[in-house]
This record gives structure tokens, sequence and C-alpha cells, in this order.
């Protein structure tokens, strides 16, 4: 609704259509041009159409990305970009560097593509950062904390926010603004004082900007772009979908990029506005899209079923039922005696997973449903929490209400069917003391269930995944082929096995083989002198088969304890990934990542894998999107020991960086469906157990775990399923 302060309502001017899934990030470019960037891994470039002055065509189409695309900077024309320059994923300051932010806390800056500096800044993922007119920067992190920074220097920290701070923006002449999680937007002086702060969204506020004439705009999870004068919402614009960015053209004119995949420009000058018949178009979709969305005690309305089920007759006394009556659900109870459906009343609302949680009398509650008794009584309040007994609330309800307590048995199950707790399986054997109905009552222990916290089939893991299946012959006889080429060049012939070496290597791979006997066989120190020799010396391209000889050894108890002693007092294993690493041949990558995989086996080595994570993760990053099938899955099964690790030594930053690996995984596309499996068993077991579910719902899981719940596959599918469930406990 648009307020009289002095203020001109803004219209729909435009829609940019292309992008093929949500629009997350816009940039507003020099001479007119604006770029989107979107899930679909593209970046558009738009211009304006020369026949019509309030329209904008789609002239570029940026490819590279292999996952979504988010913040995007403009580089301005200069000697290197004549026509400027456009970066995904990072600010820029004066056309040369380039500040990036990162779930791992550190700011890095860059100078081409060259790193030049970094430094930690924050104690939880950056989630944000802008450059000050002064060259300074401004960060917003999921630690509720925004810093000010001169060079590396953190010269203030602001803090008032209650949750992650989420997007910056600068307002001219008076501060910066924030905008966070906790669902309001701030305007900060830059000396730490709030000077304003600005409540009205239900839900996570993404993005805020300013322009010159002192609006503000702001968009939010609950699909309103808000316009604000002086602190005040003069306008809320609505979408048809989560509102992930908006920024301000220099003519006034606002866009927002939308979840469903267009980005829309709104202006406030007559001449651009767009023609009635697109007007109406989008007036329609609107319609549409709240149909859709409308809740009825936590239910989708358009799901519910009709009066006619009503012809139907109830299986029991006391079952409920909630039907579609025009555009309200009506709750109805069976009544055995009568044999008939008796209203209960109309619920009016419930709660929807992206609003806030609903308030009565100054409390906050899971659910607040608003029921109508009918014969002109008063609606009534009914509040309630998943995690309060059902019957306490019933009774307590029934009193305040001045309503029979024989009602009480049918508001429980209405209660639990609104809630969404009716499919919990009833136990037989409990019987409730006051009733003494079998009812089963959330919270409420039984004699088989114990607890009533959700149990899952896939997370946490336990335990580390290794690599122990090895082709020995095969090995063997490339092996070989291998030593025979050097023996036959004379310029490498002295780097070939000789006789006594090859027979060693067989017996080591016997040795290797004999599984049974790994608790009572040993090695010499000199067969892993001769593995360590042969790593450090042939050639690249014919390392691999050795590599796979050495991940075998990992897992021999006697190996690994030798091999830790030959490795203690340097960087062998370190040095290994960086050499074969640093060729693109997929047989030394496949090797390698799974020898790593497999030193988790061993605790021994838990510290070293704990110390070069960074290093680790930075030689392997390319696995994940490779087209073979066994590096993919061999890449997310050390994704995901490394969560079962760290999970064990409470190292938050780590499962932050694991996590954002991970989803990296989850969210790719034509990867190995066990991949993806154990990306996402990564993901549930940190929100689980780990420290980072808050950092994990600020990375939108929810809706991975929504899109991967349609797997074909089952696993994916079931795992999947058990993230969303966590995504809505609190």
């Amino acid at each position: 609704m648009a307020m009289d302060i002095d203020f001109s309502e803004y219209r729909l001017r435009c829609q940019l259509r292309g992008h093929e899934d949500d629009v997350r990030g816009i940039c507003v470019c020099d001479n007119d041009g604006i770029a989107t960037s979107s899930r679909d891994r593209t970046i558009r470039f738009w211009s304006l159409d020369k026949n019509n002055n309030a329209a904008y065509i789609s002239s570029k189409i940026l490819l590279g990305h292999t996952s979504f695309v988010g913040p995007l900077a403009w580089v301005p024309p200069n000697e290197q970009f004549p026509e400027g320059a456009l970066i995904s994923g990072g600010v820029t300051l004066d056309g040369s560097d380039i500040i990036s932010s990162s779930v791992d806390c550190t700011l890095r800056r860059w100078k081409g593509e060259h790193q030049s500096e970094v430094w930690e800044a924050h104690k939880a993922p950056i989630q944000v950062v802008r450059r000050l007119d002064s060259g300074e920067l401004i960060t917003g992190s999921s630690d509720s904390t925004i810093k000010l920074w001169t060079g590396s220097k953190c010269t203030h920290t602001f803090s008032g926010h209650t949750d992650t701070v989420r997007g910056l923006a600068i307002m001219p002449g008076l501060g910066i603004l924030s905008a966070s999680h906790d669902g309001s937007i701030r305007l900060w002086a830059l000396t730490g004082e709030v000077l304003l702060e600005m409540v009205g969204h239900t839900a996570i506020v993404y993005s805020v900007d300013a322009n010159k004439s002192g609006l503000v705009v702001s968009c939010s999870e609950d699909g309103f772009a808000k316009i604000w004068k002086d602190g005040v919402c003069v306008q809320s614009i609505e979408h048809p979908g989560c509102v992930w960015d908006v920024k301000f053209l220099e003519n006034g004119d606002i866009v927002t990029a939308c979840s469903d995949g267009v980005a829309r420009i709104w202006t406030v000058h007559h001449d651009r506005i767009a023609e009635a018949p697109e007007l109406e178009a989008y007036a329609s979709l609107l319609s549409q899209y709240k149909g859709s969305r409308k809740r009825v005690g936590g239910l989708k309305l358009e799901e519910l079923p009709s009066r006619e089920a009503l012809q139907v007759p109830g299986t029991k006394d006391g079952q409920t039922m909630v039907v579609r009556e025009g555009d309200n659900g009506v709750a109805y109870v069976w009544n055995m005696n009568e044999q008939k459906w008796d209203k209960i009343g109309e619920v009016i609302d419930g709660p929807d997973d992206g609003m806030k949680r609903p308030v009565l009398d100054g409390v906050q509650y899971d659910y607040v449903f608003d029921v109508d008794i009918g014969d002109g009584e008063p609606i009534r309040k009914l509040p309630y929490n998943r995690s309060d007994n059902a019957y306490d609330t019933a009774d307590k309800w029934l009193l305040k209400e001045n309503l029979p307590l024989s009602y009480r048995q049918q508001v429980v199950e209405f209660i639990l069917q609104n809630s969404g707790q009716k499919d919990f399986i009833l136990d037989s054997s409990f019987v409730d003391p006051y009733t003494g109905s079998s009812a089963y009552v959330p919270g409420q222990p039984s004699k088989s269930a114990g607890s009533s916290k959700p149990t899952f089939k896939h997370i946490p893991k336990k335990g580390m995944l290794v690599f122990d299946a090895a082709q020995f012959d095969g090995i063997l006889k490339k092996i070989s082929e291998f030593n025979n080429a050097l023996r036959s060049d004379p310029g490498q012939q002295s780097l070939s096995l000789s006789e006594s070496e090859a027979t060693r290597l067989s017996a080591i791979a016997k040795i290797l083989k004999d599984t049974s006997h790994y608790h009572s066989s040993s090695f010499s120190d000199d067969d892993i002198s001769l593995l360590l020799k042969l790593l450090k010396s042939w050639p690249v391209s014919m390392m691999f088969p050795v590599i796979d000889v050495l991940r075998m050894v990992i897992l021999h108890p006697d190996g690994a304890s030798r091999l830790k002693r030959a490795t203690d007092e340097n960087d062998t294993f370190m040095e290994l990934i960086r050499k074969v690493t640093g060729s693109p041949l997929p047989a030394n990558f496949l090797t390698s990542i799974r020898a790593v995989v497999n030193l988790f086996k061993n605790s021994g080595y838990h510290l070293w894998l704990q110390k070069h994570r960074v290093e680790i993760f930075d030689a392997f990053a390319s696995c994940y999107s490779s087209s073979n099938k066994n590096i993919q899955v061999s890449y997310s099964t050390l994704v995901l020991n490394y969560a079962v690790l760290l999970i064990e030594k409470k190292d938050e930053e780590g499962q932050a960086h694991v996590l954002s690996a991970a989803l990296e995984i989850a969210e790719g596309e034509n990867l190995e469906v066990d991949a993806k499996y154990r990306a996402l068993v990564t993901i549930g077991s940190l929100m689980l157990e780990g420290l980072v579910k808050k950092i994990a719902l600020d990375f939108e899981v929810g809706s991975v775990a929504k899109l991967l719940k349609a797997s074909k596959d089952s696993k994916v599918s079931e795992v999947a399923t058990d993230i969303e469930t966590l995504t809505k406990q609190t």
C-alpha cells in the first residue's frame, strides 16, 4: 500500500525474461546497462531496447560457471577493459584490485589472477562486502556484525543485529544501510550509531539499496520489495516469489530479482509505466501465486479436499477433517453416535514456513490458529508449540474459552493434524493416563518410542569411508610396463627399478592382498622407503599405479604406522598432492584423492588432515565437476570424511568450509548419483551434529533439498527429505 507522504508510487515498467531459474543478483552498469546472475549458472547483460525506451533486451549471455551465480561487480571502462567488465563473485576497488569474501571467514585481495593479501575478517562466514567512496571496506557476516576496514585493519565493529547481516549499501551523505535475517533494515553512522531502524518485512531481508533522493528499498524472502522514506514504509511491491536482490538505477527506477526467474524494473515516471495488458497479466500472476501459497493450518489450501469428502463416513469417533470451502479451510469432527460430521470451526490461517513465528499476547508460538466456532461467536485464537503436550494445550484452551471439556480429544487430534504431526506412528501399548486412550502425544514418552525426536535413515554419518578394493595384478603390470619404458630410455634409465626392487614391490603387493593376515603381517622400513623413492623420482605421468599401492599401504596397520614415521619429519603427502594435481591426468587425481580419503581411517593422521584442509580442498577443487564419475564419487567421499572428522573436532570454521564444498556438489548438474548422495549426507550430518546449521540455512539449503527430493534415486530423495525436515526444526 502507498502512503500519502509526498511520494509517487512505483509501478511495473518492464520484465527481464530469459533466465531459467532464480535471479539471484543485480549489477547496475554504465550506459543504462544491467547485469543479472542466476541459479541457472548464467549471467545476462541487458541493454535498453532501441525501439522502446521503456523496455530492455538481453544483449549478452555469459557462460562458464558450473553452479549458481550470486554477487556481481562492475568494472568501469579502463585501458584493459575499454567497454568495462563484470566480475562474478567479488567487489572491485579501483579497477585493478578485487576483493572477495568467503565462508572461510576471510577476505582476499586479488591483483589480476593473483592473490596479493588474505586476512581473517569475521568469526563466521562473510555474506557481503562493499566499498565506500573513501576506499574503505564494509563487511557483513553470519556472526551478526558489520566491520569497517582500512586496508586489512578493522577500524570499527557495528553490533546490533540479532542474526546474519546479509546486505549492505551506502546511504549518500549519512552512512551505511544493513539488511539482516532478523527482519530489519538499519541505517548506521560510520561512528557506529544506529540512526534508523526499519521494520516491516516478515522474513529474512536479503538486500537493501538507497539513492540520492533519500529513498531506501529493501527486499525479502516474504516476497516484497519495500520502499522507505525517512524510516517509514511508503510502498510494498508484491512479487510472485522470494525477492533476492534489489538495486536503484541512476534515474531512480528500481530493479528487483525474483525466484520466479524474472528480473523486473519499476518506475514512477508515467511515460515508462508498462501498458495495461502487461499490468493486468502481472496482477493475474500474483493472484495465481497467492492462491497456490495460501495455507490453512499449515496445509496448502489447494491440496485440501472439497466438501464432497464429508459424504464419506468417518472411521472412528473424534476423527477430524479439514475441507476446502471457498477460500477457507473448515474443520469437522466425526460424531460416531449421530453418524455425521460436526463442524468445529473455520481455520482462518496457519504458519507459513517463510514467515516469522506468530505472536499472541506478546508470546511467540509455532502456530496460532484462528478458529470460528460459529453461531455468531467471535473468532477464537488457538496457540500451539510443537514441543508442547497437545493434551495440556487442549485443556488450557478449552478452559480459557469456556468450552466443553468433552471436546478435548477432538481438539488434540485437530492440533496434531494441523501442525503436521498426524503421521506419527501410534504406540498401541501406550495408554493416556487421563483419557485411557492410546493416542500418541508428541513429547510424551511411550514404551517403545522413548522420545519424539525425529530419527533419520541416512544421517548423521558415523565412521570413515575408505577405498579398500584393488586390482593388484593390474597395478603390478602397469608398474612393470612403466619400468620397462624407463629402462629403455637412456635419459631416464637411472629411475628404473632394479631386479631386487621389482621383486620387493611384488612382495609388498602380496602382503596387501592377504587382508586376512593384516593383524599379523608386517613391512620393513625399506619397503616404505622404496615406495617414497618412486613417488619422488618417477615422472608424474607414471605415478598413479605407485600411488595406488600407497593407498592400500595406508589401510594396513603396520604399513600405516611405518609410513607415518617415515613422513613425520617432512611434508611428503602435501608434496605428492601438489605434484600430481599439477598435471591434468585423471588417473593421478583418482588414485591420489582415494589415498587421502584412506588417511582418515588412521587417527594418527587426523591432525595433519585438519591442518592441511584448505590446501587439500584447493588441490582437488576441480574434481567435483570432473567428467569422470569415479573422481566425482571419490571427491564427495573426501568431503564426507572431512565432515565426520570436523564434527568430532568441533571445528566450526572447517565445518563451514566442508558445507560449502558439499553444497557445490549437491547443486551441480550431470553428477554421479552416489556423489550427490554423499554430499547430502555431509550436509545433513553437519546440520544435525555440527555447528553450522545456521550457516546452512543462510545458504538456502532447504531449496536444494526440495529440488533433490524429486530425485528418482531413493537414497538421494530420502536424505533430501531428512534435510528438509532439519530446516524446519528450531
